[in-house]
């Protein structure tokens, strides 16, 4: 606390006192009646006593500003660079158009097939040139056939062509004996000869000759 306040304090101290004690006396002096000149005498202390004031406290003055720096202005002459901007790329083009696929091959529709012919019918049959006896004689038995005494007879049909040549040999009736079955087939095939079958209007046509050979074992 200052000088100044310690001076108030103890003014309003010595002030406050001061009323109540005169308070007390003209209280006193109203119930003992004493005479008014006292009272007013009291009263006239009262009023010539002045309490001064204290002086008010010097005020803060505000601190000084700084001292103003003198700030050069920025250049007008300087180039900024242009701004880069980032431009992103493209996406890449997808190429969306349908791949249509070729047209499968027209395959043309088979040519109908030709009629059958009418059925060819035989009106003469092959028949040999020369004897049939000569195609196959003893001379031609098998040697081995011989000796384990193989003899009988054999069935076979002769296939013959229009060139009167014949292209088939089958059995049809076995001898017993393989190897004479094979020999007789073999020798005729190499050794019959035909006038090939003809059909109504005279054509050569393809015919079969059945044909019956013995085989039997030559006289010693």
């Amino acid at each position: 606390m200052s000088y100044a306040d310690r001076n108030v304090g103890a003014s309003r101290a010595v002030a406050i006192i001061l009323v109540a004690v005169i308070l007390a006396v003209v209280g006193y002096g109203f119930v003992t009646g004493l005479a008014y000149k006292y009272v007013k005498k009291a009263a006239e202390k009262l009023n010539t006593f002045d309490v001064q004031e204290p002086p008010p406290p010097p005020e803060e003055l505000p601190p000084p500003p700084p001292p103003e720096q003198n700030v050069p202005p920025p250049p007008t002459n300087v180039v900024l660079p242009p701004a880069i901007v980032q431009v992103p790329a493209p996406p890449p083009v997808i190429n969306t158009t349908p791949v249509i696929p070729p047209p499968p091959p027209i395959t043309p529709p088979a040519p109908p097939a030709p009629p059958a012919p009418p059925p060819q019918h035989l009106a003469k049959p092959a028949s040999p040139k020369g004897s049939p006896q000569s195609w196959v004689t003893d001379e031609d038995y098998p040697s081995a056939a011989i000796r384990s005494g193989d003899q009988g007879t054999v069935g076979i049909r002769l296939d013959v062509g229009t060139d009167g040549k014949v292209t088939n040999c089958t059995i049809t009736s076995s001898s017993g004996s393989t190897l004479l079955d094979t020999t007789a087939c073999t020798l005729l095939r190499r050794r019959a000869k035909f006038n090939p079958g003809l059909d109504d209007a005279g054509h050569p046509m393809a015919s079969a000759f059945p044909y019956r050979f013995r085989w039997q074992l030559p006289s010693e």
